[in-house]
């Protein structure tokens, strides 16, 4: 079953935000992911909230995409966040086609 990242993200700085989104673009590719919403125009319909950037992957399952996480290629990517972004971060399962 499906399992997809929904993270929203906060650039802090430009320059390692671009090196963080090129490093974790390889990885979630590595890992069999793929990007479904990647920081597109985000319209608030009901809260209060501000939008922020909000990413969405989806991978095969959540087994591979907690392999992606651990993965010592995406930890080259998480040193990079660490001062590059700020972001909430969750792992979500999918459903089974209806």
């Amino acid at each position: 079953m499906t399992a997809y990242v929904i993270s929203e993200v906060e650039m802090r700085d430009p320059e390692g935000f671009e090196a963080y989104r090129t490093l974790a673009a390889q990885t979630i590719a590595q890992y069999g992911g793929r990007y479904l919403v990647r920081g597109g125009k985000a319209e608030m319909a009901e809260g209060n909230l501000p939008p922020k950037a909000i990413v969405i992957v989806e991978f095969p399952s959540m087994a591979r995409l907690k392999e992606w996480y651990a993965s010592p290629e995406y930890a080259e990517a998480l040193k990079l966040r660490r001062t590059a972004l700020e972001r909430r971060l969750l792992f979500v399962e999918g459903t089974a086609p209806i």
